[in-house]
């Protein structure tokens, strides 16, 4: 297959497009940073030399936004907001344009839609959209507008050939530099991976792995369009996940963190205390319905994979660095 991946640089785009590279497909990554022979530019609004490699292309898998890893200020807030919609509108303008339009159009979205509860899970059917809850910042619906016009933008692109998939993806975890997971984990090994603000919100989850699939499997299924939850079938308690991990690292305890200490850690970080503190109860109804098999369903088994990874990442990167010291040039 040709495979276009707008914003497909960040950490998600980065296991897509090793894993589709490997499967043998031919992957064009767009981004504004173009380094690589299979990276072209773009601004992430407008038309240009780029949507050539959509035309003839037969997936394109839309990444592009503003990271969520950042203060949630008005400018921040309203960055997100924009790199979303701009970038899916001028995807959707690009595939209208295509003499050879792709058959689908997968569109990250974001279970961050449905609303904060921990009584009942969402999935596609009855899942409840949030933006409504009492008891939360008032800040939390926009995030929910966010990912809503995020949705919106797809839908209403005029591409009657080709099918649409929004992704309603909950975190996926890798041990990649940088992500959720590598960020979770370096503060467990700190003695810090405790619960916060006492860890009842739920937490829902991917693996990378499961990830990669389900986008292959709904690549495949002609008969699914619209939004489809990625979450692993088993979302648990913030205090029960991060004990969870924990134990797969060898860490017999970690510290508990308050409110205001999870906001006084979320600044130094330079994020935003939504992304720990929002219960994200989110379960994938359509792709179990559909016939998906989740070859990670439960956290303690995934958890534990992802450690023993990252655990060879670290030994080869502390290898390099050794075989670099050895065999630099000698000193005078």
């Amino acid at each position: 297959m040709k495979v276009v991946l707008p914003g497909g640089t960040g950490q998600v785009g980065t296991i897509l497009d090793r894993a589709l590279t490997a499967a043998g497909h031919e992957v064009t990554v767009v981004t504004r940073s173009p380094v690589r022979a299979h990276d072209i530019g773009w601004d992430g609004a407008t038309l240009g030399r780029w949507a050539s490699a959509i035309d003839g292309c037969d997936v394109v898998i839309n990444l592009a936004g503003r990271s969520v890893s950042c203060r949630y200020t008005a400018e921040n807030l309203q960055a997100m907001m924009d790199s979303r919609v701009d970038s899916a509108r001028v995807v959707g303008e690009a595939i209208a344009a295509a003499s050879r339009p792709p058959r689908v159009w997968l569109q990250m979205s974001t279970a961050t839609v449905y609303a904060h509860r921990f009584d009942a899970a969402h999935d596609e059917a009855t899942g409840v959209i949030g933006g409504s809850e009492a008891g939360v910042p008032d800040y939390w619906a926009y995030s929910v507008e966010i990912a809503k016009n995020w949705e919106r933008a797809q839908a209403v692109a005029p591409t009657p050939a080709t099918r649409k998939v929004a992704l309603r993806s909950a975190m996926v975890m890798s041990p990649d530099r940088g992500g959720v997971f590598d960020v979770l984990s370096r503060l467990t090994r700190l003695g810090l991976g405790g619960p916060v603000a006492g860890g009842a919100q739920y937490v829902s989850w991917i693996h990378e792995e499961d990830f990669v699939r389900a986008v292959e499997f709904l690549i495949s299924r002609d008969d699914l369009e619209g939004p489809v939850n990625l979450a692993s079938p088993g979302p648990l308690p913030h205090r029960d996940f991060m004990r969870a991990l924990r134990t797969a690292w060898g860490i017999p305890v970690g510290l508990p963190a308050t409110r205001w200490m999870a906001e006084l850690g979320a600044f130094a970080l330079r994020s935003d205390t939504e992304l720990l503190l929002k219960s994200r109860r989110v379960v994938p109804g359509r792709l179990c319905g559909a016939g998906f098999a989740f070859a990670y369903s439960e956290w303690e088994r995934a958890a534990a994979s992802l450690v023993q990874r990252a655990r060879l990442v670290r030994a080869a990167s502390s290898r390099t660095r050794g075989s670099s010291r050895v065999g630099g040039p000698a000193q005078p």
